[in-house]
Order: structure tokens, then C-alpha cells, then sequence
């Protein structure tokens, strides 16, 4: 039976089929909703990117979240996508339990490599410890989501831009008619309703939502704190700190971080 996951955030709604007689698995997507919540995102943190860095960005958010939607629902899923042309990361973490999506760039102090390179982390549910997968590649966010499924999830995977904001995942499965895989273009899959036979096998809506707070910062920070106080503030009050997940801002003060500690360290 379809699984109608819904989730209290409101974001892109993305359909998995199955393509019988193909063999072949899509996900599909319009992501109008997540990328005006991710741009939102950007101009109440004032983080500012080139039409190149924010054109990668929001290719790796699609076929991130098309990749999550065609996994298992309790999986915690991230990328991390290196490029060295031009020198950056994209990090991407997806919660299947929530259906949250969230990321961010990072552009200073990115290792140079001689290849680019692509992380994949799965954790199976909450608590677990995570597989990770690494794989070089060379080119677009295309060759690396494409890289990655051919070498680590052993098949062949098409990434499509459909045009707007409208994206598709094809995936092949046991027994794929792999000569018309090979063959399909845009204009298939956007015929596909038409030209072959679909079968639904799940809908999810993903929303953007990392669900950093001052406490959980406060949390990362304290062991910096405790080793060298004065290294970390200096002599000012405040230190700005940025979310390693989505680079959200968050102002902590000295006097917040001694009550954090000093609450922490009360006996339960």
C-alpha cells in the first residue's frame, strides 16, 4: 500500500513510482516550497552567494531530497559534496522520521584534493553509528549523485532538471530495461504518466528545518569553554557562532555559557 507521509512543516511534496515493465524507480519533485524556505533561511542569517555556489546548492538539495524520499523512513541520512572547481562544500542532513531537510555551504578553509570528492553518511535510525561511503568523482552535482549510486549503491542513477523548479530522480532496480534507461531524456520522464505504466509506492512532504538551538550550541561550545575561556571570548562578552548544519547565526554570551555549565554540572 502507498505510505502518505505527512509532516507538521509545510515544504515540497515528492512522489516515488515504480515504472512497470521498466523496472525502474522515480522520484519526482517541484521544489518552489523548499527552495523559498532555504532562501528565506539565507536572508534572516544574511548569507550571501554567487549564482555558481547557489546553483550547485540548490541542485544537491534536490537530488537530496529525492535520494531521502526513495529511502527507508527511519533513516537520518547526510552528503557532504567537495568541489575543488570551484573550492567548496555542500552539506546536506536529512531526517526520514521528520521528514526534515536542511544544509548549508562552506566556502573558506575547504581542504584542497586533486579530485572531487562525495561523503555519504546513513544512520538506520537514532542512536545508531553511521555507514559512511566515499566516492571521487569529476563534474557537476549530476556526476557526483550519479558517481555515488554506480559505486556505492551498486546501480545506475539519472538525475533530470525538468525545468522551473521541477526535478526527477530515475533509479534502476533488478531486471531494468537498462537500454531504455540509458536513452531517457527530460522529455521522457516528464511523459512518463503517459507513455508508461506508474505505480505509486509512497508521497512525503519535506520542510526545511534543522532545529538548532542556543542549548544545543551552548552544548558543542562548552568543551572549548572549559579548555580556554579566554581564547574563545577574548575580551568581549559575546561570541557569534555559526550552526555546523545550516550556519544559522546564534549570539552567545559569556554569562549564558557559565549557566549552561553550572547547570550541567548539578546532580541529576
Amino acid at each position: 500500500m502507498p505510505d502518505d507521509q505527512t509532516s507538521e512543516v509545510t515544504g515540497t511534496g515528492v512522489t516515488v513510482e515504480f515504472i512497470r515493465h521498466r523496472n525502474a524507480l522515480l522520484a519526482r519533485a517541484d521544489f518552489a516550497p523548499l527552495f523559498t524556505d532555504y532562501y528565506l533561511h539565507l536572508a534572516d542569517n544574511k548569507l550571501r552567494y554567487t549564482p555558481e555556489q547557489d546553483g550547485l546548492f540548490r541542485s544537491a538539495l534536490a537530488a537530496f531530497t529525492l535520494h531521502c524520499a526513495s529511502r527507508p523512513l527511519n533513516e537520518h541520512l547526510a552528503w557532504t559534496i567537495n568541489f575543488q572547481a570551484p573550492r567548496l562544500n555542500i552539506f546536506l542532513a536529512g531526517d526520514n522520521e521528520d521528514c526534515n531537510i536542511t544544509g548549508r555551504l562552506f566556502t573558506e578553509n575547504v581542504r584542497e584534493a586533486a579530485e572531487n570528492v562525495f561523503f555519504s553518511d546513513i544512520m538506520p535510525r537514532r542512536g545508531t553509528e553511521p555507514r559512511r561511503s566515499v566516492v571521487n568523482f569529476r563534474g557537476d552535482v549530476r556526476a557526483a549523485v550519479e558517481g555515488y549510486y554506480a559505486r556505492s549503491e551498486q546501480r545506475p542513477a539519472r538525475l533530470f532538471e525538468l525545468g522551473g523548479d521541477e526535478y526527477a530522480l530515475l533509479v534502476a532496480q533488478p531486471d531494468c530495461d537498462l537500454a531504455w534507461f540509458s536513452a531517457a531524456d527530460a522529455e521522457t520522464v516528464r511523459n512518463l504518466a503517459t507513455a508508461e505504466t506508474l505505480a505509486l509506492i509512497q508521497r512525503r512532504n519535506y520542510g526545511w528545518h534543522c532545529g538548532c538551538t542556543q542549548q544545543k550550541i551552548l552544548a558543542a561550545i562548552a568543551p572549548a569553554f572549559r579548555a580556554d575561556p579566554a581564547g574563545l571570548f577574548g575580551d568581549g562578552e559575546t561570541i557569534r557562532v555559526e550552526c555546523p548544519r545550516c550556519a544559522a547565526a546564534h549570539t552567545l554570551t559569556r554569562e549564558a555559557m557559565e549557566a549552561y555549565l553550572a547547570e550541567v554540572k548539578k546532580p541529576a
